[in-house]
């Protein structure tokens, strides 16, 4: 089987037992509650966390399309992987640019960064098992051409990093890119591994007070390099 090639009939996202209705209020629902986090400042922001885990949850729940569908699979892994291997190569590139620019982030070693990445790693990860798993296989099912979905798709994921200049059309790029390789390849995997790569990238590269430590939302808004000391960059000198 090519790489391009699509799932077998039965793994393909069912509409039977489903409305495009209920589709549509999936999405609506969970990206409200997204953007409800966002938007909503401490202590009750940490209220809406849990509402929209336990909510988004609920709805992968009773809406389970299964864990291939989704893309929680082997076949074309080591085909993708291209993908890992490219975000790196334009890790290397930003990385270079920045230390030359002398704008780059430099962990105190190995086990710092780790301890300092790690954490975002993973919630890389769960963003882009809402990207492919819970909106593009909804908005295939609501939109007939899946590049168009796609683009949906991406959009709502740039819209969500609002009102940060840099997140947003890296994320618009990225989100469009990534949907159109899921939809290549049908495995996350690669797409995790590179959303984590190019994600710590941007925060080791560009200066905390440019992306605002990458925050979105109010949080973005709210921003106080004066309370933001620990990420320091050695920006260039006059």
């Amino acid at each position: 089987m090519e790489a391009h090639a699509t799932l077998p009939h039965a793994q393909e996202p069912s509409v039977s037992g489903r409305s495009r209705r209920r589709d549509a209020m999936e999405i609506a629902v969970a990206y409200a509650l997204i953007l409800a986090v966002e938007w909503t400042p401490r202590p009750l922001q940490r209220v809406l966390w849990l509402v929209a885990v336990m909510g988004v949850a609920l709805i992968v729940w009773r809406s389970f399309d299964g864990w291939q569908t989704m893309g929680f699979r082997a076949a074309n892994f080591g085909r993708s992987l291209w993908i890992a291997g490219a975000a790196v190569t334009l890790a290397a590139a930003a990385v270079t640019l920045a230390a030359r620019m002398h704008t780059l982030l430099a962990p105190g070693g190995p086990l710092a960064f780790v301890a300092t990445y790690c954490a975002y790693a993973l919630w890389s990860g769960v963003q882009q098992i809402l990207l492919q798993g819970v909106f593009l296989l909804r908005f295939l099912r609501l939109i007939p051409r899946p590049a168009a979905a796609a683009l949906v798709t991406s959009a709502l994921f740039a819209l969500a990093h609002l009102p940060n200049p840099v997140l947003m059309p890296i994320t618009l790029v990225w989100g469009c890119a990534a949907c159109l390789l899921f939809l290549r390849y049908r495995t996350i995997y690669a797409l995790m591994i590179a959303h984590a790569i190019l994600g710590i990238t941007v925060a080791i590269t560009v200066p905390g007070p440019v992306d605002h430590n990458m925050r979105v939302g109010l949080g973005y808004l709210r921003y106080d390099p004066n309370k933001h000391a620990h990420r320091m960059y050695h920006l260039p000198q006059p």
